[in-house]
């Protein structure tokens, strides 16, 4: 693994994190919320966050991809399955690469997987030699400096390349999803140095598990600053859209399913977005 201190990622941060990500690890391949066993079995199938946006990612057939966090690689082995190749993932958790490994072994598709620092992803990939760099949901919030992932996408990316993002709204971060009196604000919405410091032995998945090692650092980015930090790195916006579903329940007791294992607000819908997707361009 590459050395920790060229990152922006605080060595506390980094190794609470990595700690509470390989507790996640064996609860998340054993849920069935991640649907494992029927990613392994059948080779037509793809991960729901996948299938969201599979219309708004088109073909991808033959792009060099990467999946930025990739935890345990289910949406990985999905971009490989629509066509992508070659395909790398990175994860900072050695726990969710081996996961991740095991799965795509097990179903035969063939990709790769890295451990390491999403900051310090240039210094174990090759610069400039994507055609696509994907970061699925709820990745960015473990990062504390937006503006120095956004240089990490741009280092990767080949000319005419491009970034692919869905991720969880800054406004839903900004909730305090224990306050039941309505929809209150108690997290910031714009980054700030400081983490917010959790300390939780549940996760987001189906499981009586608890997690062993439950503190965890996290930080918000307000779209403005994600975006910004995009363009003063060159790259293009092309496509940016917001939703009002998310893939996991965010809010417990106010959120109900829907098709394609996404969760809604049960009351007024149309007042909070729960994610968006982001696309961007290197240009050539």
């Amino acid at each position: 693994m590459s050395d920790p201190t060229r990152s922006p990622l605080p060595e506390t941060s980094r190794d609470v994190n990595r700690a509470n990500w390989d507790a996640r690890a064996p609860l998340h391949l054993g849920s069935p919320d991640y649907a494992v066993d029927a990613l392994i079995n059948d080779p037509t199938r793809i991960s729901d966050v996948v299938a969201f946006d599979r219309e708004r990612l088109g073909d991808i057939t033959g792009l060099r991809t990467v999946h930025l966090q990739c935890h345990i690689g289910t949406d990985t082995l999905s971009l490989a399955r629509l066509g992508a190749a070659p395909v790398t993932g990175l994860d900072l958790s050695p726990a969710s690469i081996a996961g991740a490994r095991e799965i795509a072994e097990r179903a035969g598709v063939d990709v790769s997987f890295v451990e390491s620092d999403v900051y310090l992803a240039p210094e174990v990939l090759e610069p400039g030699s994507f055609d696509l760099v994907y970061t699925g949901i709820g990745a960015l919030c473990w990062l504390p400096v937006v503006r120095a992932w956004a240089h990490t996408v741009a280092t990767l990316l080949a000319p005419g390349g491009r970034l692919f993002i869905r991720e969880g709204h800054p406004m839903l971060w900004s909730i305090d999803e224990t306050r039941t009196e309505g929809l209150m604000l108690g997290f910031p919405y714009f980054e700030q140095p400081e983490p917010n410091v959790w300390n939780e032995d549940s996760t987001y998945v189906n499981t009586e598990a608890k997690v062993s090692a439950p503190l965890s650092h996290d930080w918000n980015h307000g779209l403005g600053e994600i975006i910004g930090a995009l363009l003063a790195e060159g790259l293009t916006l092309t496509a940016f859209e917001e939703h009002r579903s998310v893939p996991w329940n965010a809010i417990p007791g106010r959120m109900h399913t829907v098709d394609g294992g996404e969760w809604v607000l049960d009351e007024h819908p149309e007042r909070l977005p729960l994610s968006y997707t982001l696309q961007a361009v290197k240009p050539r």
